[in-house]
């Protein structure tokens, strides 16, 4: 079992290894339209089809007029830039969050993008070709508006919350308000296309992110449902057995019921949570320009929502409104707005996170790590007293565990002594060996337990790193950022990392001061590689990782040191039996011959 799930495990992590990137495409020019916003026929209300149409590879990136007339809407939390061309949010900014370690610039969400947020991507007149009139704006609000056909009215409006407004039970500071409001001008009823709503452009965070965190998703109000951008990319190892595309995909369209659309990257997501649900989502690949000292091709997603809008009566309104947050991947924050928003940090994406049962672990550890975090201001610490309480509340079963590990190595001998006698008779030598576990009182799955109770804890911790952008460019001792590797320098072009090398290094001592319940000499060759396989595995993953492991280890060395000193012997081991047939887990008959009287 153990053996099994280490596997599992094993291949999970080597999916999320850097795969090699894609040979990058030129990207076809932006598409650019020659007609105004009055000059578009009537075909374009009265159709309900789709306008979408790409045929290449890539989306391609729109640039930003010169001319473009820029507001901006701003609290403690963000900074959100909207523009009259779509009337739509360009960018948005973080405060909290800055771009690169060390510099006061913001991290900026949407920064390279095909679309401006919540703009419409394929609804020409009203998408990011046409411009809107700029009606009233102020620190906390924006209304655009539009003629389109001489027919409808579009007005577009923007509202954040003000700097140290005091919040109701479900919004939050990084939340935006949108309403779009479509008005017919005529005595004719008008039937509007169906629409997609831009939910932004994102891509990698650092040179260290191969893309493995870029989706897009929508929940329906049950399940989750992604698109990663890997199922664009085509190829790879299961295409050669009929599973996925061998073909690189322009674009993928999922439908269902969309109570809330989103597009993220590691540590930050956009939310468009609609007051009537969509249709579906759009995923679109686009090549963007490299990251500063990579060389590798930078291949980010854009996100678009589906939307069937009503049909305008007479004279009448119909309304496409919702709550966007743009903002950081945060479990805490996410959980308050109320409709499993924080399932965008998909704890349980990959199948060995769900065997592990990661979508309660994480959460759990997450939870811990805050409680943590409160009493110390430093993350790394926070870890730190963390794992400790883990290994507190563990303490009995390891204990136990350790015991039952000293109980199967005092058994070695006799064991060995059976196989040899039994080697011909595997029935015989089955029964032998779990006739001196009984008479022993040993229970051979008892030194399991440890690992059987660590394995979902380190899972759940790795993939609760995945997301928690608490700890992007939290320092800890000589780690700059405790979501990357703790590298120091490079030998050779090789860069050396000291949190895994120490994690490595516990492992080697806590091996050779655990009981071998096993005298098999490939089992303990196996045993003795463990700790360098798990380093490797390890070594370019986040120093938070390696710190939670490695703390974990010395607590297990000073635990296992102390039972080595104080624990009593067990029970005097009973000689092996001698079986030579019948069944050994049958009680002895009672010799019930009468005592003689007097």
């Amino acid at each position: 079992l153990i053996g099994c799930i280490l596997r599992v495990c094993g291949f999970g992590l080597m999916s999320l290894l850097p795969k090699p990137a894609p040979q990058p495409h030129p990207p076809s020019a932006p598409a650019t339209s020659t007609s105004s916003p009055e000059a578009v026929t009537g075909a374009t209300l009265s159709s309900g089809a789709t306008a979408t149409a790409m045929h290449t590879e890539f989306a391609a990136l729109s640039k930003d007029s010169t001319d473009a007339r820029v507001v901006t809407l701003a609290n403690d939390f963000i900074e959100a830039r909207l523009t009259d061309f779509g009337g739509a949010i360009r960018d948005v900014a973080f405060k909290k969050y800055p771009a690169v370690q060390g510099q006061p610039e913001p991290y900026l969400f949407n920064q390279l993008h095909t679309d401006p947020m919540l703009a419409f991507t394929d609804f020409p007149g009203v998408d990011r070709q046409a411009r809107f009139n700029l009606i009233s704006s102020n620190a906390t609000e924006a209304v655009f508006q539009l003629i389109l056909e001489n027919r409808v009215e579009v007005t577009r409006r923007y509202s954040i919350h003000p700097a140290g407004a005091t919040l109701k039970e479900g919004d939050d500071p990084y939340e935006i308000r949108h309403e779009t409001t479509f008005r017919n001008l005529t005595d004719q009823a008008i039937t509007l296309p169906r629409a997609g709503v831009s939910l932004g452009t994102t891509s990698p965070v650092s040179t260290i992110d191969y893309g493995q965190y870029l989706n897009v998703g929508f929940f329906d109000g049950e399940d989750f449902h992604h698109t990663e951008r890997a199922k664009l990319e085509g190829g790879g190892f299961l295409a050669n057995f009929g599973i996925g595309s061998r073909e690189a995909k322009p674009f993928i369209e999922e439908l269902g019921k969309v109570e809330w659309a989103t597009v993220k990257n590691q540590f930050f997501t956009a939310i468009f949570t609609p007051d009537q649900p969509g249709i579906g989502t759009i995923t679109r690949r686009v090549e963007l320009p490299p990251l500063a000292n990579s060389s590798r091709a930078n291949i980010g997603i854009a996100g678009t929502a589906r939307f069937d809008l009503k049909t305008l009566p007479a004279n009448g309104t119909s309304t496409l409104s919702g709550h966007f947050y743009v903002g950081p991947k945060e479990y805490k924050r996410l959980t308050t707005l109320g409709q499993g928003q924080e399932r965008v940090m998909q704890f349980d994406l990959y199948f060995f996170n769900r065997i592990l049962f990661s979508g309660f672990v994480s959460p759990f550890l997450l939870t811990l790590l805050h409680g943590a975090h409160s009493i110390v201001p430093n993350w790394g610490v926070a870890i730190v007293l963390m794992t400790l309480f883990l290994k507190i509340i563990t303490l009995p079963f390891t204990l136990a565990a350790s015991r039952a590990s000293k109980r199967m190595q005092k058994l070695q001998p006799q064991l060995k002594e059976i196989r040899e006698k039994y080697k011909d008779n595997p029935q015989k030598l089955n029964q032998a060996t779990m006739e001196v576990f009984k008479e022993n009182k040993v229970n051979p799955m008892g030194g399991c337990l440890p690992i059987l109770i660590t394995i979902p804890l380190f899972v759940g911790f790795f993939a609760m790193l995945q997301s928690a952008s608490e700890l992007r460019f939290a320092p800890f001792l000589w780690a700059s950022d405790l979501s990357a590797p703790d590298t120091v320098t490079h030998i050779f072009g090789i860069p050396l990392n000291i949190m895994p090398l120490l994690m490595g290094a516990t492992m080697v001592v806590q091996m050779r001061l655990t009981p071998t319940p096993t005298t098999d000499n490939m089992q303990m060759k196996i045993m003795q590689f463990m700790p360098i396989i798990f380093t490797l595995f390890c070594y370019n993953f986040s120093c938070a990782l390696a710190l939670y492991s490695t703390v974990n280890g010395l607590f297990t060395i000073v635990q296992q040191l102390i039972v080595n000193k104080y624990s009593k012997d067990v029970a005097t081991v009973q000689p092996a039996p001698a079986v030579v047939g019948g069944n050994p887990w049958k009680k002895p008959t009672k010799n019930v011959t009468p005592k003689r009287k007097g």
